[in-house]
């Protein structure tokens, strides 16, 4: 069914989905053209099902149920249908009812539900996933109530019901359990939504790095090419499934000592995993063959898509559609490849030669092959192995996301490094980044800050630094290059967090402990005074030092500096040694080394063997503030804390990495109490609905409308934000005028463009008393600006005097929902100095804003001034960040000046900006991005 055929047809009702065993499906409007797909699918089903659904026999659908089931008028009758393949699974239906249990139309706000699931799919979580995005339709067509009659026996579907997190009632009519659901979402509805989500998300990613069974589409006989190489690669890795070669034209059993097939189809046992490399135009075609044999994953390393221009983006929405269309996920296209170290699963299906990368407590994640290629590369070089590794190419349908709700919950991955040329869905991003972020820590390389024409990435319209600073409030330690992501990482999964900022330094050259203290300075640590060692330093010298730091109560983390010694006396292993027995002797808090050409340290370091295993960094809570007077806190451990020492061959490198654990840390303590959204009891949230609704009837799809002045004061009022009035002054007569109405004293304002808000050019008169004053004002304005037709000016009541500031909140394509705010003036501006936020805000959150620009001490009484209230700002915020969090279709909110006084805030001037908000959203049903 397409929209030309039915222009009534909801078609973005249709969604991609991840069920719960891993797999995908598609849900869709069912439509006239579906009767034989029903009648077979209905022919499917159990006879006990059939009796759940229609509480008797029914052992088929007669002419007019096939009528009624697939004729919606997709308002008051709604039917949606799962499908894999173009085949229904399961379908679900809608009808409204009036108080009495009939047919409706609205305003009547309840209606009927019924499920039916093919047996076959029962348990993957068909039937939950339909209650989401049924209840979505629901909810946008004016339904507020679902009512369900079920059997007793059913007791799934009574499941399904009660354990989906909304408010219900239960009785039981007839023989009947009847069930009554209020489709508002819920706190609870919405954490039983996402946890349902990490778990399908987890599963599906588990599928492609734990498969039972592998076969490489596209191996040469001749053992040239990409398809040869990565089944060499999965067969030298020692992989523990079965592993199949697959070439159309093979003629001999083995293709490189593996058991080769010409078709996927030959292929007598499952395959769980296909790994495909043949030209970009064969593709669709092994991909079918695929979906056939009932694969549940492909990795297509095959490039000729999105990064080569338009036809090749196409080609691959295509891909993903086809895919999907059999349940199945994909890495790639245009993917390097994927590696997973667990001991009984050894799978590199990846470009990367043998031998495999060492087990490690890091998973990593790149879009670019090439990124991978130079990230695994790095770690190698450092002794580091890996968990699990994922490049993903294009990205086309598993992301960043996808492989953070893997890593949420793998025991395997204690530290979770990513390099992103995009965020993919931005909210979605961020709440997972935050939740990871709160049991092992998130590293994040953001490439694309400046996209070429034509790139494929899509750009942003917040500066860098914005976005950096959004990263952080999730959680998430942002670095600016891939050698700073190695530096991070390895710090992290190799030493306990550090509890504090204080930095004890220690080595054998004062001036690269020196060098060390500058680095700590510019990082904002706190690093105590460097203990020179003197060149003459033995291995025992440094063992004690570092022993006597560890267990000091002034110091929260150490940096060792090493220079080569002058003899051959003191070899590298025996410095290694010596500082493994004092970090094993007291392992509470993080160590790095600076060495300087000492080559063979750093590899002596990243063989540590014989210390203790601190459980994984999960199972502990947030690291402590320390005391003055108390023992030294214990830092929280990150992985098997202290199963090496990190090295690095400049100070600068290893003060960063130092610096972004001890800011985790803080972070991590912070958000041990995370605030709370406040909810207010004076906000009008339907009636700024309606309002908005009104606003939009005759606004097209796409386009922004800037309300006036009057509709804007009305929307901002239902959320206790209150704008002060302006009344125009197109003459001076009027002006005087208008401040009769106001009462003096009063303000007389241009509100021309290039004038708003320019005080420093004379466009604002201020505390003007009486008709006089606002006479000459308003001559002198006009004189020496322009005529008043071109002024605009307006007159406005004084408000008490205060500290301006600007809020204002804005839809970022590559940030989500944000909150600003900085002080007003061109200095400001000038420096950037603005802070952000993430909607919807916290109180935390919001205590924080105002808390983070660089001028804030001017709130506070710097110099002696009077502190402004900054409870009021806080609670301005907090409204500013609902109304944007409520009403999507609110795309940007400008509140220049906020005047905060010693009581209380005014707003002088708001400027709306709406539109017609995106069909989905993250706080929606579950979806896969579209194509």
């Amino acid at each position: 069914m397409t929209i030309e055929s039915d222009p009534s047809y909801p078609a973005h009702w249709e969604a991609d989905v991840v069920l719960r065993d891993g797999g995908t499906a598609r849900i869709r409007p069912i439509t006239t053209e579906d009767a034989g797909r029903l009648v077979s699918f209905y022919e499917q089903v159990s006879d006990e099902s059939k009796y759940y659904r229609f509480f008797a026999p029914y052992p088929r659908l007669s002419d007019r149920d096939v009528h009624r089931f697939t004729h919606h008028d997709y308002v008051d009758r709604v039917g949606l249908a799962a499908t894999i393949g173009g085949e229904f699974i399961a379908t679900v239906r809608y009808d409204r009812i009036d108080a009495d249990g009939r047919p409706a139309s609205a305003p009547a706000d309840e209606a009927e539900v019924a499920f039916l699931v093919q047996d076959a799919h029962q348990g993957r979580g068909v039937a939950s996933t339909l209650l989401e995005h049924i209840g979505a339709v629901a909810r946008e067509r004016g339904i507020r109530r679902f009512a369900a009659e079920v059997l007793p026996a059913n007791t799934k579907m009574i499941k399904v019901f009660t354990d989906a997190g909304y408010q219900q009632k239960r009785s039981f009519e007839d023989g009947s359990v009847r069930l009554t659901l209020d489709l508002e979402p819920t706190a609870e509805s919405l954490a039983v939504q996402r946890a349902r989500e990490q778990r399908a998300e987890a599963r599906s990613v588990q599928r492609l790095l734990a498969p039972g069974s592998v076969a490489v589409v596209g191996v040469s006989r001749s053992g040239a090419g990409v398809g040869a190489a990565a089944l060499r690669n999965l067969r030298d890795s020692g992989f523990h499934g079965h592993l199949y070669a697959v070439n159309e034209a093979v003629t001999r059993d083995l293709l490189d000592g593996v058991r080769a097939y010409r078709t996927v189809e030959a292929i007598g046992g499952p395959v769980d995993l296909a790994v495909i490399a043949v030209p970009a135009d064969r593709v669709p075609d092994a991909v079918a063959a695929c979906g056939e044999h009932g694969v549940q994953g492909l990795v297509v390393l095959s490039a000729g898509y999105g990064e080569s221009g338009p036809a090749g983006l196409a080609r691959q929405r295509e891909l993903v559609r086809q895919v999907r269309s059999y349940g199945m996920r994909l890495i790639g296209p245009n993917a390097y490849g994927v590696i997973n170290t667990a001991p009984d699963v050894e799978l590199n299906a990846s470009l990367t030669p043998a031998p495999m990368p060492t087990r490690g407590r890091i998973g990593l994640f790149t879009q670019s092959g090439a990124i991978g290629i130079a990230l695994l590369s790095g770690l190698l070089r450092r002794g580091e192995g890996l968990s699990s590794f994922v490049s993903a190419g294009n990205r086309a349908d598993v992301s960043g996301n996808d492989i953070l709700q893997y890593w949420y919950d793998d025991e395997a991955t204690d530290v979770a490094l990513l390099y992103l040329e995009t965020l993919g869905n931005p909210r979605k991003f961020t709440r997972l980044a935050r939740r990871t972020a709160a049991v092992k820590p998130v590293v994040v390389a953001k490439g694309g800050r400046h996209s070429p024409a034509g790139h494929v990435v899509p750009d942003t319209r917040l500066p860098d630094a914005t976005v950096s600073a959004l990263l952080r409030q999730a959680g998430v330690i942002r670095v600016d290059t891939v050698t700073e992501l190695v530096d991070v990482g390895l710090l992290l999964a190799a030493q306990p967090l550090p509890a504090g900022p204080r930095i004890a330094i220690l080595g054998n050259s004062e001036s690269l402990g020196i060098l060390t203290y500058d680095a700590c300075l510019t990082q904002g640590l706190r690093p105590l005074p460097p203990l020179d060692l003197t060149t003459a330093a033995s291995p025992a010298d440094f063992r004690a030092a570092l022993t006597d730091a560890l267990r000091s109560q002034d110091c929260d983390a150490v940096v060792v500096t090493a220079i080569p010694w002058v003899s051959e006396d003191a070899p590298a292993d025996d410095l290694a040694g010596a500082l493994r027995d004092a970090v094993a002797e007291y392992p509470g808090k993080p160590v790095a080394v600076v060495h300087v050409e000492l080559g063979e340290l750093v590899e002596a370091l990243s063989a540590v063997r014989g210390l203790p295993q601190p459980a994984p960094y999960r199972n502990w809570g947030p690291a402590p503030d320390p005391a003055p007077d108390a023992a030294p806190p214990a830092a929280v451990p990150l992985s098997a804390a202290g199963d090496s020492i990190p090295s690095y061959p400049a100070a600068e490198r290893a003060v960063k990495a130092v610096a972004e654990a001890v800011r985790y840390g803080q972070w991590r303590r912070a958000t041990a109490d995370a605030g709370q959204v406040p909810e207010y009891e004076d906000i009008d949230e339907a009636g700024a609905a309606a309002q908005l609704a009104g606003l939009l009837v005759d606004v097209d799809a796409g386009a922004v409308l800037t309300l006036t002045d009057w509709d804007a004061r009305e929307l901002l009022a239902r959320y206790g934000i209150r704008v002060l009035p302006t009344l125009p002054a197109p003459s001076a007569d009027a002006a005087v005028r208008a401040a009769g109405v106001l009462g003096y004293p009063v303000a007389l304002k241009t509100t021309a463009p290039h004038l708003r808000h320019r005080a420093d050019l004379g466009g604002v008169r201020l505390d003007l008393t009486s008709e006089a004053e606002l006479r000459r004002s308003y001559e002198e304005l006009t004189d020496a600006l322009g005529k008043p037709a071109e002024l605009q000016p307006v007159v406005q009541a004084m408000v008490p005097r205060g500290v301006d500031t600007v809020v204002r909140s804005v839809i970022d394509p590559a940030a989500g929902a944000v909150l600003s705010f900085g002080l007003a003036g061109v200095a400001s501006e000038l420096l950037g100095d603005t802070a952000h936020r993430l909607v919807p805000a916290t109180d935390r959150d919001a205590a924080g804003l105002i808390r983070s620009i660089r001028t804030a001490p001017l709130l506070f009484g710097w110099r002696g001034s009077d502190p402004v209230d900054t409870p009021a700002l806080e609670d301005l915020l907090l409204r500013l960040s609902r109304l944007v969090d409520d009403h999507p279709e609110v795309t940007g909110v400008l509140l220049e000046p906020v005047v905060v006084a010693a009581e209380g805030v005014s707003v002088l001037s708001a400027t709306v900006r709406v539109a017609h908000p995106p069909a989905r959203g993250d706080l929606g049903p579950r979806t896969l991005p579209s194509y």
